[in-house]
């Protein structure tokens, strides 16, 4: 995973915490975890991709 989609999903967690989103699924702050899954299934894709 590149280092740019890294730092754009801390950034999104760290956003989530401030203030929700309010987008479907992460309309409360306890909702962060839900980024850090996406990030880790992300992850697990790319290194299955990869030659």
């Amino acid at each position: 995973m590149s280092k740019a989609m890294t730092i754009i999903l801390l950034l999104a967690m760290v956003i989530q915490l401030l203030k929700p989103l309010g987008l479907p699924g992460l309309k409360q702050r306890r909702d962060f975890w839900k980024i850090a899954v996406f990030a880790i299934a992300v992850m697990m894709v790319t290194v299955l991709v990869r030659p």
